[in-house]
């Protein structure tokens, strides 16, 4: 490809450099959906650093060939637009084929080599894009605050755009879409620096519009062989009769006419009556709920009286029951067999919703459209704490499932349903004698149930109740137990149904308050009643010592470390090691040592690719620390400082944002669009308030402002949301962008200004500076997650603030 321009007009690729950065985003953001499908969701953490990996590792390169490149910068910049479009597909597709499976990376040397296999080759479409926004940033010195607003601005736009995208379009049609953006972006790219031939312009837009062409066996995704959906496709006679695809993920429904599903999770050994047949519902090949037949005879689903959940029933005749997540409606079922006359459920995702109710209405009943049912789209936490409605039964169902919970893969996983506020506001919504009734898999050594209760007893003590113990009774059975919370104290009465619902579906009673040892482990039975023992410990006056002597973490969840799922304790996993032979695997929190992995690959391919080179190359080119003006110490602090403090910010105020607006999709796009978008300005904004003040004062003045918001919103976010929370959508919504906007806006202000600095005074510099700033953007996408499964979202805020201030106080 030969470029020629008819002068040497400097018009820098603006608005291809905001295409290019939408798409990018893009991608890392369908990334995450993508790798949440094939893989795991702690991938997420994996995926966005890898992302800012190929940002790091273009300024190694650029910082090398800079003359060479800019010398040839039409050519160059092209070149490496195109490069994007194309890898961004190519990339993944290759991927795809790595085979890689988290469960035996600490045992099969070949897993953390596929690992990195899989990183390094994802990033590559990240390094094309970082090529182009830090080359045109070197040839156009003068002009960096303005095409850093174009950057970020155009990134904003970009995350609402995927999740737009999203909604309407199945993810590998929306790859080839964000592939074919990249080759848009060329073309205009062509337009706008008045390149010559103008038939280019014509070639990349054609180029563009045969990429979503491809056949569809290039579009297949390959999902893990371990995920759930891939287990059941092994069986006999199983297919995938549906699909439906949105921004939470890709729904398929699965019928077995051969060998008809049955899924009754614990179902009693003591049931005479098997489920009908059923319909599966895998959500991101994983998280399998079932859609069962059922034609309004109720003794067709007699089963579900079977259920450690249909516990609170035989205590109280609800009237008004809460099913928090409808999922395929087994819930809904359960209510309906014990003639409860009002029925609400939540569920999040809309696409199951439109399946089970319009799709296959007339198989599961038209439970869905049932007078005395009342279905809502949202997130469950958030739907109880924007409503006044006061229940007899609030139900928190089996949501996960179990080979993942099992085997740690959820141990990542954000829940804000099982938090020690979570709990609190359920307990507001229940009436006097209601009851909140949660179940879990039943995991040994225990772990889901045990911090289930130490959360539960916190949660009841934060609401002044002396004795929780009086509150609380546990069951279980072979494969589920369910925790019920009576709002009051528990009767004889109630003891008495308590006992006869278990006698009659040999179920294990393993708390109530007073009970005796020797009424624990007779059905199901262990070496020792663990969980009588356990939940006696959590309750009396010992519970630290005991939350601190037990092998896993089982601390109470709160909504600043909303992490339920995660029971690793360090201390324990030399002796689970040595078990791994004897049935230890299940008891390894793989998804958090994949983030560990991934932090450790990412420190050590940060330091080989983009600090080693670089510092090599300013050891080659300066034989002095200053050059000029220009500390290289200082230009290191301020800009690895700056890397991880934004990324910092970001990912802890989405999981703020959460809660206020109801929905994790919400939090995200509202959240990730007002950041770059508003930043976006303050990088535009940033020359004119250099000119006022001088460059070094305005960043000291941007980082004061964003450590004063940063700790006022740490103050005050959280009463603020619970006076606003009852407000419409669009009315949080709107409050979320006001909040994030002035933040935003002063972060978007240091980077450009230090890097038109150094532009000036110390231009060869520049691309070093560029690599230094996505180096440690990398290591805080990961670190950030760590910190938060350790110390809170709290707690990055905090180490956020502060490197802001480290960062103003080494200013080059």
């Amino acid at each position: 490809m030969t470029t020629t321009r008819p002068s040497e007009q400097a018009n820098p690729p603006q608005y291809s450099i905001a295409i290019l950065s939408a798409a990018a985003l893009a991608y890392e953001i369908l990334l995450i959906r993508l790798f949440s499908i094939i893989q795991w969701h702690h991938f997420a953490y994996m995926i966005i650093s890898l992302a800012l990996l190929g940002y790091g590792a273009s300024g190694t390169f650029i910082a090398l060939a800079r003359h060479w490149l800019l010398t040839r910068f039409s050519a160059a910049y092209i070149s490496n637009v195109v490069l994007f479009g194309l890898s961004s597909v190519a990339c993944f597709l290759a991927a795809q084929q790595v085979e890689f499976n988290p469960e035996e990376i600490l045992w099969d040397f070949k897993q953390p080599i596929s690992l990195l296999v899989i990183y390094l080759l994802l990033a590559l479409p990240f390094f094309f894009a970082s090529n182009c926004i830090a080359l045109t940033l070197a040839r156009f010195r003068e002009n960096i605050s303005r095409i850093y607003s174009f950057d970020l601005c155009g990134a904003g736009l970009g995350s609402l755009g995927i999740m737009l995208l999203l909604s309407i379009r199945f993810p590998m049609d929306s790859l080839l879409l964000l592939g074919s953006a990249g080759l848009i972006a060329a073309a205009v790219a062509w337009w706008e620096m008045d390149l010559r031939p103008r038939k280019w312009i014509l070639a990349f837009v054609a180029a563009a519009l045969i990429l979503p062409l491809l056949p569809g066996s290039m579009k297949r995704l390959v999902i893990s062989p371990y995920k759930d959906q891939s287990q059941a496709l092994r069986i006999p006679g199983a297919e995938i009769i549906a699909s439906r695809s949105g921004p939470l993920g890709l729904v398929n429904v699965m019928e077995n006419r051969v060998i008809p599903w049955r899924h009754a999770p614990g179902l009693s050994l003591n049931a005479d009556k098997e489920p009908p047949p059923q319909l599966r519902i895998f959500s991101n090949g994983n998280s399998m709920t079932a859609i069962t037949r059922y034609n309004g005879d109720n003794e067709q689903i007699s089963y579900l009286d079977q259920l450690t959940s249909a516990l609170p029933y035989h205590i109280r005749r609800p009237d008004n029951v809460l099913i928090m997540g409808a999922g395929g409606g087994s819930g809904i079922l359960q209510a309906l067999y014990h003639n409860v006359k009002h029925v609400t459920a939540v569920e999040l995702n809309p696409q199951i919703i439109k399946l089970v109710r319009h799709d296959f209405g007339p198989f599961a009943g038209k439970i869905f459209s049932n007078p005395n049912v009342y279905v809502h789209v949202g997130e469950a936490r958030g739907f109880v704490t924007g409503s006044s409605e006061l229940f007899d039964l609030i139900q928190v169902p089996v949501l996960d499932s179990f080979g993942p919970s099992s085997a740690g893969l959820y141990a990542l996983n954000e829940s804000y349903l099982y938090t020690v506020e979570a709990i609190q506001e359920y307990l507001k919504h229940l009436k006097h004698g209601g009851y909140l009734a949660i179940s879990r898999w039943v995991k040994l050594p225990p772990r889901d149930t045990l911090k289930l209760v130490a959360t539960a007893a916190t949660a009841l003590e934060r609401e002044n109740i002396s004795n929780p113990g009086q509150r609380l009774a546990l069951i279980r059975g072979w494969q589920t137990s369910t925790l019920l919370i009576k709002n009051g104290i528990y009767s004889t009465g109630d003891i008495a149904k308590l006992q006869q619902f278990c006698r009659n579906r040999s179920f294990d009673v393993a708390y109530y308050d007073n009970m005796a040892i020797n009424e624990a482990n007779r059905y199901n039975i262990l070496d020792r009643p663990h969980f009588f023992l356990s939940t006696q410990a959590l309750l009396g006056e010992k519970r630290d010592e005991f939350l601190n002597q037990y092998k896993f973490n089982i601390r109470p969840a709160t909504d600043d470390q909303p992490f339920f799922f995660n029971f690793m304790k360090w201390g324990t996993l030399p002796e689970i090691l040595d078990s791994r032979g004897r049935g230890g695997m299940p008891l390894i929190e793989w998804g958090y040592l994949v983030l560990i992995a991934t932090l450790i690959q990412a420190l050590a391919v940060s330091l080989v690719f983009i600090l080693l080179p670089l510092r090599s190359l300013c050891k080659n080119t300066f034989n002095k620390q200053y050059v000029g003006t220009i500390s290289r110490f200082r230009v290191f602090a301020f800009f690895f400082c700056v890397g991880l403090a934004f990324l910092f910010l970001e990912i802890a105020f989405i999981q703020k944002f959460i809660l206020f607006l109801h929905h994790p999709l919400y939090a995200a796009v509202v959240v990730l669009t007002s950041f770059l978008f508003f930043a976006g300005l303050g990088s535009g904004y940033s020359k004119r308030f250099a000119k006022k003040r001088g460059a070094g004062l305005a960043v000291v003045y941007a980082a004061v402002a964003i450590v004063i918001l940063g700790f006022s919103y740490l103050i005050i976010l959280e009463p603020l949301f619970s006076a606003l929370i009852t407000l419409p959508d669009w009315a949080r919504i709107l409050i979320s962008i006001m909040l994030v906007a002035p933040l935003s806006f002063c972060m978007g202000i240091p980077f450009p200004l230090a890097l038109t600095q150094i532009g000036e005074k110390a231009p060869e510099l520049l691309p070093w500076a560029w690599g230094v700033n996505g180096c440690a953007s990398v290591i805080s996408a990961v670190l950030s997650a760590v910190l938060s499964v350790h110390f809170g979202f709290s707690a990055v805020i905090v180490a956020a603030l502060l490197l802001y201030c480290m960062a103003a106080i080494c200013w080059p």
